[in-house]
């Protein structure tokens, strides 16, 4: 589909002391009549339903939990696909914060993200608990004060702690650790430790061990731990079910050591997280 084009700009958005835009905005399911290229970054997350992209004079077809970075040059547009009830969630900032970042953390920035040296833009699907998180990561975007150390702060978090590592092995790990990566977020996997892991890998546990530490900074049960403590994290915030069982379900038979990991990953308690995080229903904001 070929559709007139327009450039967005993103001073149309902001507030004069805003550095960002957000919005959790309900797509129509009518076509789009325009795609636009811009003067800013863009983030999207697929909420709920399904949604219609076209990208750089291709169309597809994009699940809940996909996210996709989108470059100024990029032109798109978007539409949800009839009867899914397609939600995004959708961040924008000015090229000023994304050449500050790339440039102070070129090493862990520079090629990906909004930085890939691609025909389209990187695009990656989320789903369990990393999916949980980088919507409540969004979300709290919805401040009234959308400050400049706010914007590069959840930019931090999203390409460093949010996406898995896997995110950043891509390029560079061997297939087989990035399918063993990817096995270890099913909970049937990681209820049984870093052996699951090692399982799905199809390698001696020497290998394994010294493979994921390379390629993903990690040992395979740390791995595996900050997996089934997202997945705890996840049912915290959508649940009411009791913590002990919570643990159990993630694997942990030892109460206490679940909640020393709990801590170290999120500095504070189970409890205390639940708290928090506790779901409310959001109203929509106008695109």
């Amino acid at each position: 589909m070929r559709l007139p084009q327009k450039v967005f700009r993103i001073d149309t958005y902001l507030a004069a002391d805003d550095a960002y835009h957000f919005t959790r905005k309900d797509l129509p399911e009518t076509p789009p009549v325009i795609e636009h290229s811009h003067d800013y970054f863009e983030l999207f997350l697929v909420e709920q339903g399904q949604v219609f992209h076209w990208i750089n004079g291709l169309e597809e077809r994009l699940d809940a939990g996909q996210l996709t970075f989108i470059r100024p040059a990029d032109r798109h547009a978007l539409q949800a696909a009839p009867g899914t009830g397609g939600r995004i969630l959708n961040v924008m900032f000015r090229q000023s914060t994304a050449d500050h970042l790339v440039s102070r953390y070129s090493a862990e920035m520079n090629g990906k993200f909004f930085w890939a040296r691609t025909e389209f833009p990187m695009s990656i699907r989320l789903d369990g608990p990393q999916r949980e998180r980088a919507v409540n990561a969004m979300l709290t975007l919805q401040s009234t004060h959308r400050s400049l150390a706010k914007i590069e702060h959840f930019l931090l978090s999203m390409t460093t702690h949010v996406l898995d590592a896997t995110a950043h092995a891509q390029d560079r790990a061997p297939a087989w650790l990035i399918k063993a990566a990817h096995a270890a977020q099913d909970p049937r996997v990681f209820r049984q430790g870093a052996e699951g892991m090692i399982e799905a890998a199809g390698r001696s546990q020497a290998h394994v061990c010294r493979e994921s530490r390379r390629h993903l900074g990690l040992s395979p049960t740390q791995y595996i731990n900050r997996i089934r403590i997202q997945h705890a994290a996840m049912i915290l915030s959508g649940t009411a079910h009791p913590i002990a069982n919570i643990a159990l379900d993630c694997g942990f038979e030892n109460l206490s050591y679940f909640h020393r990991l709990f801590r170290e990953q999120y500095g504070t308690t189970p409890r205390g997280y639940r708290q928090r995080h506790t779901k409310a229903e959001l109203p929509d904001t106008p695109f």
